[in-house]
């Protein structure tokens, strides 16, 4: 085997495992619930316990790993670290491939929709698993970051064969996709992105106008609505991650935690999201044990900062707002700037992937 070949790979969960996490499920000990009303106190029990009992008797796991299974999977060894990832060809010779690289706490689930969308629209479609999450290796050492993530990108679509290629994602795949242009400028032809641009940094406050600083207090009020993960993972990963790997209840309370706040224009996630997508994901935090793993951003960080940019390729966003235009393009050459996309949660490409693929589609037409 060279250190550069591609392997075929299939998601094959024991069914010993599987059988594992139903016991666990079964024999759970429940918490009583506190005073509070609705999510005022965390994930409330009755919404917890009835989505815990359909993820044990209710979910089909089999069901959705064929279902991954149906997009062609391999895994290929850069800087060490292997990198497993779903490849999809749309059969068009002229195809422009994509990568896109999934967010936090998410992984190659949250594609599962966007990608039959993009190839029908005539595109390859490449979707790693960062290291740390799903199936790819873990980061063996501490300094581990998103640059280095951009170069391994751009280290796979060359073995993959791409002279030229467009970059995607949202959350933490902003920073990679940045990070990608940056590392590959030559063959990186455009970045489209569906968050984390356009936000001010503490020492442009002063420079907002009115309008501008309702979309800052926009920003803020959403930010308050949640626990600070990345404070948390900076300093406690490794005490949070003996509850993650041990407890499937621990870990759907904590993945469900994050994603109601992700999903902050409905009263519970899966009014946004399919609950069978919710929970594969879920799910392959739980075989793989990588919810510690995947916090690498969080803990290798000193503090939060905003992605920071990048203007070696054009940049096209999926929906403006709460972001500001005149702010992106101080770090950015934006040259697609939507804002009357539907949708308004984090994670779009789950939630609303045909006009994610519309809107990627028009930005990478426009510059063809």
């Amino acid at each position: 085997m060279t250190t550069t070949e591609i392997r075929p790979f299939r998601i094959e969960i024991p069914q010993a495992e599987l059988d594992d996490l139903h016991s666990r499920l079964a024999n759970a000990r429940w918490p009583e619930q506190l005073p509070g009303d609705g999510w005022s106190r965390g994930v409330p029990v009755e919404y917890l316990r009835e989505l815990a009992e359909y993820w044990r008797d209710g979910f089909d796991w089999r069901a959705q790993e064929a279902r991954l299974n149906t997009f062609p999977q391999f895994v290929t060894t850069i800087d060490g670290i292997d990198v497993h990832f779903l490849h999809a060809r749309s059969g068009n010779p002229d195809a422009l491939p994509l990568l896109l690289t999934h967010g936090w706490p998410n992984s190659v689930v949250q594609f599962v929709e966007l990608i039959p969308q993009l190839t029908e629209r005539g595109f390859d479609v490449v979707v790693p698993h960062v290291p740390g999450f799903g199936f790819s290796g873990k980061p063996p050492e501490t300094g581990f970051g998103v640059a280095q993530v951009g170069r391994m990108w751009a280290e796979l679509m060359r073995r993959l064969g791409y002279e030229r290629y467009g970059v995607q994602g949202g959350d933490l795949g902003v920073y990679v996709s940045q990070e990608t242009a940056k590392a590959d400028p030559d063959r990186v032809v455009g970045v489209h992105l569906d968050s984390g641009v356009g936000l001010p940094t503490e020492d442009l406050l002063p420079e907002l106008n009115e309008e501008e600083r309702g979309l800052y207090d926009q920003m803020q009020q959403w930010a308050s609505l949640g626990v600070d993960h990345h404070m948390l993972l900076r300093h406690y990963p490794q005490t949070m991650a003996f509850g993650w790997n041990d407890s499937p209840i621990g870990l759907l309370a904590w993945l469900l935690q994050k994603f109601h706040e992700f999903t902050f224009a409905v009263p519970v996630p899966d009014d946004a999201i399919d609950r069978d997508l919710l929970l594969t994901n879920i799910s392959l935090y739980w075989f793989t044990q990588s919810a510690g793993s995947s916090s690498w951003l969080m803990y290798n960080s000193v503090k939060f900062v905003w992605p920071s940019g990048q203007k070696a390729a054009p940049t096209g966003l999926y929906s403006g707002p709460p972001g500001i235009r005149r702010l992106a393009e101080l770090q950015n050459d934006i040259s697609q700037w939507s804002t009357d996309n539907p949708g308004s949660g984090h994670f779009i490409a789950m939630e609303k992937p045909e006009a994610l693929a519309a809107d990627i589609a028009t930005f990478f037409d426009s510059l063809a």
